[in-house]
């Protein structure tokens, strides 16, 4: 079976001895690079399975990087997990919005860096290839094709919106979204509606599923997530 291949992209040498170390244990290929512009390079010659990228970068900083990366055609769909020191959340819902996968915020476990990336590597094996599969989690079934959803024995009446918010992010559990890509998925993107129109679809969403509206979680400054 192939190893994944991981670009670590990183100006801090301390960091890519740590990451590579801990990633090469397990048996992953690790490739690092120390700048944007060499990452663009190396994606040039070699395709990757994931990409972990830090944002303060000296010249070309990881934003940058990440919207050139997500705005080819042969390198879009490589997830992109950001490293960031910053404690600002403007910088995670950017990087969300130009579509990294996922973050970590230094200092950070490798452990749970470790977790993040197979946790990804996972939903990217298992995720539906259509947008009308059915999703069986938590004791709850998804069914888009008829517009239903069961909870143990029991059916919940769902608005079409409120059904469209818990199927998108159902799909990729795990995954953080911003407000405005929930309603760009939702609605689509010149749909007229605020960020905080999502949160008071999200408590009536949590509300009708009762228990179950607990798998829909918040994440603080920057959106939500569907738990693993």
């Amino acid at each position: 079976m192939a190893k994944e291949k991981i670009l670590v992209v990183d100006d801090e040498e301390d960091i890519l001895e740590l990451v590579s170390y801990n990633l090469t244990k397990e048996n992953f290929l690790v490739t690092c690079v120390t700048s944007g512009e060499e990452a663009l390079s190396r994606l040039q010659k070699e395709t990757y399975d994931i990409i972990l990228l830090d944002l303060m970068l000296p010249e070309r900083d990881g934003l940058d990087t990440c919207r050139i990366l997500k705005g080819n055609p042969e390198t879009c769909n490589i997830p992109i997990v950001m490293i960031t020191a910053k404690s600002e959340d403007t910088d995670v819902v950017l990087g969300l919005e130009l579509g990294a996968e996922d973050y970590v915020t230094k200092p950070f476990s490798p452990r749970v860096l470790l977790a993040r990336i197979k946790a990804i590597l996972r939903r990217n094996q298992a995720e539906p290839q259509d947008d009308k599969a059915v999703i069986r989690t938590h004791d709850m079934v998804i069914n888009p094709s008829r517009h239903e959803v069961r909870v143990g024995e029991s059916f919940v009446n769902l608005t079409a919106t409120e059904f469209s918010i818990l199927y998108f992010l159902a799909k990729r559990p795990g995954w953080v979204f911003t407000r405005e890509q929930i309603i760009d998925s939702v609605k689509g993107s010149d749909y007229p509606v605020t960020d905080r129109s999502v949160d008071v679809q999200v408590v009536g969403l949590r509300k009708k599923l009762g228990d179950a509206g607990d798998f829909i979680e918040t994440v603080r400054g920057v959106g939500y997530r569907f738990r693993e």
